[in-house]
């Protein structure tokens, strides 16, 4: 169970943006704890700006998790899992972020913004949140994807 006293870390580009404030604004109402790493308006920007710091404080374990949002989720969970210790995962629905966290462990969850409603974004960030890593058989799977082979 997700500890509360704990802070979430959120990101966007502008695509993302109306979905991040809408999340972090459900968050906070909900006891949760957020840092906004940006953007902050809808003005056009670069997503990897943005997800690029999100992915580098995961990584280095100043957030045990992430959410990462961009109009089809795929740019920023491209950046973020360009870090070692990131396990991102674009999700499109809250039973993919369920099995995410139960099999894969993890820790970033990026959300298409132009894809989804926002009720689904916010079952799915919950399920995110609150569902425990499995581990057992899962275990060996996500350790040999934190492997750097290069």
């Amino acid at each position: 169970m997700w500890n509360k006293e704990k802070t979430l870390a959120l990101a966007s580009d502008h695509a993302g943006f109306t979905l991040k404030e809408f999340l972090a604004s459900r968050l906070s109402e909900e006891g949760y704890k957020v840092h906004d790493f940006g953007t902050y308006s809808e003005d056009s920007t670069d997503y990897p700006d943005f997800a690029h710091q999100l992915g580098a404080a995961v990584n280095t374990g100043d957030f045990e998790k992430g959410i990462v949002m961009c109009g089809s989720g795929n740019g920023v969970n491209m950046v973020v899992n360009k870090y070692q210790g990131v396990r991102g995962a674009l999700c499109w629905n809250s039973e993919q972020a369920q099995l995410t966290r139960q099999h894969n462990d993890a820790n970033v969850i990026s959300l298409p913004a132009r894809f989804i409603e926002f009720e689904e974004a916010w079952k799915a960030v919950v399920l995110f949140i609150e569902t425990d890593f499995e581990g057992g058989r899962h275990q060996r799977r996500v350790d040999k994807v934190s492997q750097c082979l290069i």
